[in-house]
């Protein structure tokens, strides 16, 4: 019964080594077999490596996970913000000199690859874990994108300077004229996308009521507007992130981070090439991205959401359901009021 049960598993991994070499990309973005993870790494030893592009800056750390987890299998990685990772991954499609075997970055890089029709649709097992809303849906369970972080903006403070009961729990509390000249905002994409939340929920005629609050703009990222606020420069901001308080938390930071009526949220999405060199290391790699240990390392160690758990509160992402020209239109209308209803 031994010897069979060796022939047995040899005779499946021999199956399982055979499909991998000639399915093609497409069937094996969508392969649903139990012996799903097999097949992957299978194929996976054999490419020995993929190339991962992302905007996120633990990448290294995730990667070097992956390798321990799967040995054999190279991870490496190129790191860079949305914008120039947009702009490499065009350069390279153009020169038909794709690089990338997966994607995990911010809607708005990921929306181009969509309209440039440079992403394959996947399935992952995991999926079924995450809300509509943090997958961009593909049709029969697979998607072009998921979520696998998420970070949130709402308001923060400063406990050494406001007290709890003086907090805003609501937009309508926000608006009060007491917090006039306390409130601080980044004029980056953090401070824009909170006012789109605020749109959103309550329209834009109530816009005007936060400018006699004398919000002061900083040309900063929301990183730095939380440092500011943990030192004690500002007492409360709109544009503060929920994991960078957390992991300021952690170090001693005086500061504290309050969800609103909604938060916009920024996410970061894990997306399949259509030109993957590496299938099946890169699906690999995605399933773990997605997988309850990859989403416990995103939440435990970088202190991200994640898109699996519900925290109580309503999250939005600004550039669902939009092409890039619609979202586009949205983000510049959103700009324009932010500098309208703020001081620099």
């Amino acid at each position: 019964m031994h010897i069979l049960s060796v022939v047995m598993l040899w005779s499946l991994l021999l199956v399982s080594s055979a499909l991998a070499q000639t399915r093609s990309i497409a069937d094996l973005a969508n392969y649903r077999g139990a012996d799903r993870e097999e097949v992957l790494k299978a194929g996976a030893k054999k490419e020995g490596k993929l190339v991962w592009y992302t905007s996120l800056t633990a990448h290294r750390d995730i990667a070097n996970v992956f390798e321990a987890k799967y040995p054999g299998i190279k991870v490496e990685t190129y790191r860079a913000g949305s914008t120039d990772l947009t702009r490499r991954i065009l350069s390279e499609a153009q020169a038909r000199r794709n690089l990338a075997d997966l994607v995990e970055t911010t809607p708005p890089t990921l929306m181009v690859m969509r309209e440039n029709k440079l992403l394959l649709p996947y399935f992952s097992p995991y999926l079924v874990k995450y809300r509509a809303d943090a997958k961009e849906e593909a049709g029969k369970d697979t998607v072009l994108w998921a979520t696998d972080r998420e970070s949130i903006i709402s308001l923060g403070y400063n406990k050494n300077i406001v007290g709890a009961a003086d907090v805003p729990k609501s937009f309508a509390d926000l608006v009060n004229p007491k917090h006039k000249g306390k409130l601080g905002v980044s004029g980056d994409s953090t401070g824009v996308r909170f006012l789109g939340a605020v749109i959103q929920a309550k329209g834009e005629e109530f816009v005007k009521q936060l400018a006699p609050l004398e919000m002061k703009m900083h040309m900063i990222s929301g990183g730095a507007i939380h440092e500011l606020m943990a030192t004690g420069e500002m007492p409360m901001s709109v544009s503060i992130f929920r994991n960078h308080v957390l992991a300021g938390q952690a170090k001693g930071a005086p500061t504290e981070w309050v969800p609103l009526d909604l938060n916009a949220t920024n996410a970061g999405g894990v997306a399949l090439p259509a030109a993957s060199n590496n299938p099946h290391a890169a699906l690999l790699l995605a399933d773990f991205l997605l997988s309850p240990e990859g989403q416990k390392i995103f939440e435990e160690k970088f202190r991200f959401a994640t898109s699996t758990k519900d925290y109580g509160f309503k999250r939005w992402y600004p550039e669902k359901g939009k092409t890039i020209e619609q979202y586009e239109k949205s983000d510049d209308r959103w700009k324009k009021l932010l500098r309208e209803i703020t001081r620099k």
